[in-house]
């Protein structure tokens, strides 16, 4: 008996429309076949529905789209922010289904609104995910602008999840606000002395513009994110070709020598990986947590030395990994951006900062389920968590300067920086309608703090242009970084209201 017959006679009711869409065969509606006799249609369907039925097992079982977030839908994650429980931080709630990343992109979501950390409590063991997060702003007051309020009930709540927000909101993709379509660019290379520059100036003369940028330098390395705009005026120029150029220049810029075989490179990319996330992945990919080039290496203060441990914790079967360092904005998702990114999940974690000092331990596994057994693994763990934490600090002075959009602005800033005699460890571009805003933390070009008379040539040569602003790095966590940029993020929503004021 074929399977039309035997619905038929069952009485069951079959969806046609899933058969043509699904195999691309075109039956009768349901409604045509109530008119018809069995023997019509056992006639007319017979043929197709043995070709349906060899489709299906040609091609497999059919899973329902929606299914993959039906967890969700039964048991909705519930978020709830809390500013009446503790007199001078924020509790952020959250209890959910259990799931591999989540703890990270709870985290990406807090740190993209430059929210501080003062304080967590995570427990994501036996399938259910409960955390609880203390946070301030970044003036150590409590999180009462409505609007940050409903980003993160929107974002960590149920629309968050099975809209896909947390899955495929690139966070602070850079240039998300920017004008136009842009194309992205990964660097990585060897740093030197008036590399960025070198760098911008190749942009510049092919017509791009960078609308966005995030520059992280650490062991004598350098990685690049930037999102570049198209802004020739030429038509007769192929823009492909003219990719094409800047990718064979740039390389050439990043390799120095031609027996330069540290892996630099240059390369497009397509994803919507969160750019701090892209960064460190990019230098894990690189290996810099080995310290092969250290020529270039800034020598940090020793309370800034980061102090990482790992035990393991044998009757309830996880490692543990304490870390005490000095504390800064962002510094969990470093460390937790890393595991993840190293295979291993979290399951337990207490995060507490006491002033400038920060401890933060986390019971983890691979998820494998083993825990951390050879000496060789544990202190590759310990040199990855070591690295992630002193990417993004900075010491000495930053740069802030605001002023109009144009092809060529990076370029013509770093070249007077270069000409200066200055070397830039970290940097960022952040570009809304026609106003830019680039960051800079710098050092001269031996690693050492950048001298007073330094600074004043510089304001006298970039203030003239555009508007400049100076800031020695604070010590304090709960400080910004910057003056308006404490956010070296481009989440962009403060910055805006910085602009029209």
């Amino acid at each position: 008996m074929d399977l039309c017959c035997f619905l038929l006679d069952l009485r069951m009711p079959f969806d046609f429309s899933f058969v043509e869409s699904r195999f691309g065969y075109i039956l009768p509606s349901c409604e045509g076949l109530m008119h018809l006799s069995p023997g019509s249609i056992r006639n007319n369907l017979s043929i197709s529905t043995r070709s349906v039925v060899h489709m299906a097992r040609s091609y497999g079982p059919y899973f329902d789209p929606e299914y993959e977030t039906l967890s969700i839908r039964i048991n909705p994650p519930r978020v709830s922010v809390d500013n009446a429980s503790c007199k001078d931080c924020t509790l952020v709630k959250v209890d959910s289904i259990n799931k591999p990343g989540i703890l990270l992109e709870v985290v990406q979501i807090l740190s993209d609104l430059d929210l501080v950390i003062t304080k967590a409590y995570i427990s994501s063991d036996g399938g259910w995910f409960m955390d609880v997060f203390h946070v301030t702003d970044q003036h150590g007051n409590k999180v009462t602008d409505n609007n940050t309020i409903g980003h993160i009930e929107k974002a960590l709540g149920p629309e968050g999840y099975t809209s896909g927000m947390l899955k495929t909101r690139p966070g602070r993709k850079a240039g998300e606000n920017s004008m136009g379509d842009y194309t992205t660019i990964e660097l990585i290379g060897r740093d030197r002395p008036g590399l960025l520059s070198e760098i911008s100036a190749v942009l510049a003369n092919l017509h791009f513009n960078v609308a966005a940028a995030e520059v992280w330098t650490h062991n004598g390395r350098i990685a690049c994110v930037l999102y570049i705009n198209d802004n020739c005026s030429s038509l007769d120029e192929d823009e492909e070709s003219r990719l094409c150029v800047m990718e064979e220049q740039l390389n050439n810029i990043l390799r120095g020598r031609e027996d330069d075989e540290s892996g630099a490179h240059a390369t497009f990319s397509v994803g919507s990986t969160h750019v701090d996330r892209r960064l460190h992945q990019m230098f894990f990919a690189d290996r810099d947590y080995e310290g092969g080039c250290l020529e270039m290496e800034i020598e940090y203060p020793p309370n800034s030395k980061p102090d990482v441990r790992i035990e393991n914790c044998v009757e309830k079967g996880y490692s543990v990994v304490s870390v005490s360092c000095k504390d800064r904005a962002k510094l969990m998702f470093d460390i937790v951006c890393t595991l993840t990114d190293m295979q291993y999940a979290v399951f337990h974690a207490t995060i507490s900062s006491d002033g400038p000092s920060a401890s933060q331990e986390y019971f983890i596994r691979h998820m494998d389920g083993c825990t951390l057994e050879s000496e060789a693994e544990k202190e590759k763990v310990v040199k990855c968590i070591e690295a992630a934490i002193r990417r993004r600090i900075s010491e000495g002075f930053s740069f802030e300067l605001c002023a109009k959009d144009r092809v060529g602005l990076l370029s013509e800033v770093t070249r007077v920086l270069r000409e200066n005699g200055l070397s830039v460890t970290r940097a960022g571009v952040t570009t809304i309608g026609e106003k830019a805003k680039n960051f800079f933390y710098v050092r001269d070009a031996s690693g050492n703090p950048v001298e007073m008379k330094t600074i004043e040539r510089l304001r006298e040569e970039i203030g003239q242009t555009m508007m400049l602003n100076v800031k020695k790095v604070p010590t304090s966590a709960k400080e910004p970084e910057t003056g308006g940029l404490a956010k070296t993020s481009f989440f962009l929503g403060g910055l805006l209201e910085k602009f029209r004021t």
